[in-house]
């Protein structure tokens, strides 16, 4: 029977140290950007949208598409770059396994 103590305190702990990763993924942010960084999109861990950022330059009123396709590439390269921490930071906790609801 201590064995199985033993391993529901360590599910415990690993429990504790999971929520503890989540919530600093929520305090880490990405910055994704496209066209050389004339758009640029900040975002958290839990890839929530900080701010974007558009270099004045690349605004053409001619070409509104150009603007709308950078926004969509920035955005994406955030969200990439979101997922990519959180799966690193989970996975050194987890030692890759993937965990439904943890990534």
């Amino acid at each position: 029977m201590m064995g199985n103590k033993d391993m529901m305190r360590q599910m415990q702990q690993m429990q504790q140290r999971l929520l503890k990763v989540q919530e600093e993924l929520g305090n880490e942010s990405v910055v994704g950007s496209a066209g050389g960084g004339a758009v640029s999109v900040t975002m958290t861990g839990h890839q929530k949208v900080l701010a974007v950022a558009i270099d004045p330059g690349v605004v053409d009123a001619e070409d509104v598409e150009m603007l709308q396709d950078l926004m969509v590439a920035a955005f994406n390269d955030a969200q990439s770059k979101s997922q990519a921490l959180a799966e690193s930071r989970m996975g050194a906790l987890t030692g890759g396994l993937k965990i439904p609801g943890l990534s």
